[in-house]
């Protein structure tokens, strides 16, 4: 049953994970936009000074050259001296581009003829001398930079001097505007970092609280015992995949839950039948129905035997889960166990119209030759039980890669193949009748299961082409074999 919010004690609420998600990503952005605008301003303000410093240096000496072109014409600066018309005249014709379209901004600040002077061959102040006496500063504030003095040349003869004020000055008077504007944009940028943060944080805590909200609520109903609970599991990312794995989590312990049940459920059953007939018979001696004799006790004797074999069964099982089944493994030669197990019980498969049909190669592997006999009755047991006569049991004992392999089928009646994986449960039974056709505890092929890999191999079950049922038992072979060891005794 997938897991609904019905409850509005259920919707997700604002989390620590949430809080400190939508904290971390509001501050990573701050921070980041700010780091940006340090470094960005930085770079901008010392690119764009280098920048106005060869830009006013490029003027100044197409002015110098003009300049020097004057004044090899006019042989002196009388023409200038005193005559802020021709200077602002000769300044724009030398720097503007078009006497219609006057530059605008930085570069009209640095065209300006205000922004020059000129000097003579003595040094002498021609034209532009206020710029050589800036208006008192701030004490505490540093001195202003002196202005940068370009030679004006005439043929080989230095005639004079032009000097203009270098980029410092300039942005000494547009700081103000530039720190406003900085300022504006500075709070633009965080306020939409800001907002984007909230919208970003918050739709993103609200999402994660949302999913984390619902495993956590899932989590404690499957602590409650509910394994009905299931996530869902839209999406391809980890908390999809962790969705997917808590829905297997609950299938197992659901699946398990139901094993649990239906084995305590089989037990009592197998269980009632012994001590059943041991109640009845003993009834039946008390009232005199049936008399003490040693017939009779030897009826009671076969149930108890029955009942004992059946305890043993389930010891052997628990010991198995526990991982605690004595086990002593050695270098064991799978081809003797096999076939003298076989050979021993050729005589009980043959009257029961069973034929045997053996192949076998010399294999050794680890294992505890006592457990490999307790596990070839199980199979013997099994296959004498479940084969109708006449029939046929083969059995082929071969080397694959690095494996032992035992082939163990026989004849009909078969098993379905959707019922080839149930074999091993305890207790299960294809016939799906609790009626034992044998006498049998239904615990053999789960024992036989927790035999073999108990000794590191694998039982898996397939159709026969017999008709019947085929066994594959693959153990690991020994490679390590000393020399006594190999050796008959």
């Amino acid at each position: 049953m997938p897991l609904s919010l019905s409850n509005r004690r259920d919707w997700p609420r604002l989390s620590r994970l949430s809080l400190k998600l939508f904290a971390i990503i509001l501050i990573t952005n701050v921070l980041i936009s700010g780091l940006v605008f340090v470094f960005i301003s930085r770079s901008l303000d010392q690119g764009f000074v280098n920048y106005l410093e060869r830009s006013q240096a490029t003027r100044a000496e197409t002015l110098a050259n003009a300049l020097g072109e004057q004044w090899s014409q006019r042989g002196s600066w009388k023409w200038l001296r005193d005559n802020p018309r021709a200077w602002q005249s000769l300044v724009r014709s030398q720097l503007w581009s078009s006497e219609r379209h006057p530059p605008s901004g930085i570069d009209r600040e640095l065209s300006d003829a205000h922004g020059y002077v000129l000097l003579d061959e003595l040094s002498n102040p021609v034209i532009g001398e206020p710029l050589l006496k800036p208006p008192p500063q701030d004490p505490d504030m540093p001195p202003p930079p002196e202005p940068h003095f370009v030679p004006i040349r005439s043929g080989d003869k230095i005639v004079g001097q032009l000097g203009y004020l270098p980029p410092e000055r300039l942005m000494a008077r547009m700081d103000q505007i530039f720190l406003d504007r900085q300022q504006r944009n500075l709070v633009i940028i965080v306020g939409s970092l800001f907002l984007a943060s909230l919208l970003l944080a918050g739709g993103l805590a609200w999402w994660l609280g949302r999913r984390a909200r619902s495993m956590t609520l899932a989590t404690r109903r499957l602590t409650l015992g509910d394994y009905s609970v299931r996530l869902s599991e839209r999406g391809r990312d980890e908390l999809s995949r962790l969705s997917a794995d808590f829905n297997q989590l609950a299938e197992t312990l659901e699946a398990n839950r139901r094993a649990r049940q239906r084995w305590v459920a089989d037990i009592a059953h197998e269980l009632r039948t012994p001590l059943a007939v041991l109640r009845g018979e003993i009834e039946a001696m008390q009232d005199g129905v049936r008399p003490l004799t040693v017939d009779n006790l030897g009826s009671l004797q076969q149930e108890v035997g029955q009942l004992g074999h059946l305890v043993e069964d389930l010891r052997l099982l628990a010991q198995s889960d526990a991982d605690a089944l004595d086990m002593h493994l050695v270098p064991v030669d799978l081809e003797e166990s096999l076939t003298q197990r076989l050979d021993d019980s050729r005589a009980r498969l043959e009257s029961q119209g069973l034929e045997l049909s053996v192949e076998s190669e010399a294999l050794w592997v680890r294992a505890d030759s006592q457990r490999l006999r307790q596990l070839w009755d199980n199979l013997l047991s099994n296959t004498m039980a479940y084969t109708d006569s006449p029939g046929m049991l083969r059995v082929v004992l071969r080397q694959r890669q690095q494996r032992a392999e035992v082939i163990w089928e026989d004849t009909a009646p078969g098993v379905p193949a959707s019922e080839l994986s149930r074999l091993t449960e305890r207790l299960y039974r294809v016939e799906g009748s609790r009626n034992r056709r044998s006498g049998g505890s239904g615990l053999g092929l789960s024992i036989a299961s927790a035999l073999i890999e108990a000794q590191g191999g694998e039982l898996t079950p397939s159709v026969s082409p017999l008709g019947g049922l085929r066994w594959t038992l693959s153990f690991p072979l020994e490679t390590t074999l000393s020399s006594t060891v190999m050796e008959p005794a």
